[in-house]
């Protein structure tokens, strides 16, 4: 191994960077102490059924995508540190709404679904401002590092968050874990302000001429123009969707027909977790090891195995046993693609394009999860939660298919941060750590 490359792996990636670490913490353990909030409160407080939640899932993340399109254009060429703060604290709004109208007795099912748009928006424009700005905060050579330990402090949060926020959905009330989100929102804001000035280079051709209607499309141009991309975006619109089409009807067979507590729910998605801390932390040995293109797709075919099984639960301590080994391996599988991924994106998405292409990136894969969870929820309502999770298990089998392969992968396997060993046995310290973008357990961008 050479010997700057020892020296990058050895390398502290600064203080900026560890606020922005730390800001990512706080508002992922919120985000995960509140996981599936909305559902729980769907299930146990308005006595919603599948078709509900699955409205309001796909809903939120269909009409929140939409609101986001212009969003990524116009946050190109603005400073994106400002941006950040903003949908956070337009997050932490919308989510203190919930709390507030509990109290009052005047919480419905209208007021759900428009938090949960305003959130998916927030969360699009988020998610590609905060990539950018990773991408100007850290060296090239730093990245796959980065986003390593951005993927395993994601899953430490999930260890902890759901179990958490299921205890006190029982002991504390129904709408506690969703004031903590709000709160994480709050607090995230005030990391990224901690983070002080930066160096980045904003352009300004938006300023002289406006937002022009062909803005909205350069971010998917630029992906369906590269090979390097257009195949992972297809196979992460398939999986996303697929996956979480799954999210709500494994939530209903869980809480319903399998009789399991909302701490048992939060229990068989934060054991799990703990394969997401093995997996982030080989990422960059096995990308060393036997290159980008073959890690992404042994790690992008394994992790569409897993989920077949879900439609086999069975009742009490054996269908508990089962959720946490099924999703422990796709856990597992997927936090050795993400990062990998998140790197290789930011790479090809060129200097001018980032944002664009990220904020194109996120608004189909979330327009794919809306479309598929709207039409597994009427799937499940025609047959039953277990038939519409075989199928999406089924399904997902095939996602493979769509990977590069042949002439299309040897695109993947140009130049690339190869950090040493001793850079994954022993990261830079750094306060408390925070998720990726696009990253969620077993679900979502997480899936790549």
């Amino acid at each position: 191994m050479a010997d700057g490359s020892k020296q990058t792996g050895r390398r502290k990636l600064g203080r900026p960077f560890a606020w922005l670490w730390s800001a990512y913490a706080v508002s992922t353990l919120g985000t995960f102490f509140a996981f599936n909030a909305f559902s729980l409160i769907l299930i146990r407080i308005l006595h919603a059924g599948p078709a509900e939640i699955a409205v309001l899932s796909a809903s939120g993340a269909a009409v929140g995508a939409l609101v986001a399109v212009p969003l990524g254009p116009w946050v190109e060429f603005r400073r994106k540190r400002p941006v950040m703060m903003a949908m956070d604290l337009l997050r932490f709004a919308a989510m203190l709404t919930v709390p507030v109208a509990y109290g009052f007795g005047v919480l419905t099912f209208a007021q759900l679904l428009v938090v949960s748009i305003v959130v998916g928006a927030a969360d699009i424009t988020f998610t590609a401002a905060s990539g950018a700005f990773l991408k100007a905060l850290l060296p090239r050579e730093d990245l796959l590092v980065a986003n390593g330990r951005f993927e395993s402090a994601q899953w430490s949060a999930v260890v902890l968050g759901p179990p958490l926020g299921g205890a006190a959905f029982a002991l504390l009330g129904p709408v506690t874990t969703v004031v903590v989100d709000a709160a994480s929102y709050l607090a995230s804001a005030l990391g990224i302000r901690a983070i002080g000035p930066t160096s980045e280079v904003v352009g300004t051709r938006d300023r002289a001429t406006g937002l022009r209607a062909a803005d909205l499309l350069t971010g998917w141009r630029h992906i369906l123009g590269n090979p390097a991309l257009r195949p992972l975006l297809l196979n992460s619109a398939m999986v996303n969707g697929l996956i979480m089409a799954g999210e709500p009807l494994l939530a209903v067979l869980m809480l319903g027909p399998l009789d399991l507590s909302p701490w048992e729910f939060g229990l068989a998605f934060a054991i799990p977790c703990l394969g997401g801390l093995l997996g982030s932390r080989l990422a960059p040995r096995l990308v060393a090891r036997h290159g980008r293109a073959t890690i992404l797709r042994t790690a992008g075919t394994l992790r569409a195995v897993w989920p077949i099984g879900l439609a086999f639960l069975q009742p009490g301590l054996l269908g508990l046993v089962m959720v946490i080994v099924l999703e422990m391996g796709l856990i597992t599988t997927i936090s050795v693609y993400n990062p990998v991924l998140a790197t290789h994106r930011l790479e090809q998405a060129g200097p001018d394009n980032v944002t664009r292409v990220l904020s194109a990136w996120s608004i189909t894969t979330k327009t794919s999860i809306a479309a598929c969870t709207a039409a597994w929820g009427l799937i499940a309502t025609a047959t039953s939660p277990r038939f519409g999770l075989g199928l999406a298990g089924a399904l997902l089998l095939a996602s493979p298919l769509l990977l590069p392969r042949g002439s299309r992968a040897g695109v993947l396997a140009g130049p690339a941060p190869v950090p040493t060993e001793s850079a994954i046995l022993n990261p830079t310290p750094i306060p408390a750590p925070a998720p990726v973008p696009n990253a969620a357990p077993a679900a979502a961008d997480s899936a790549g």
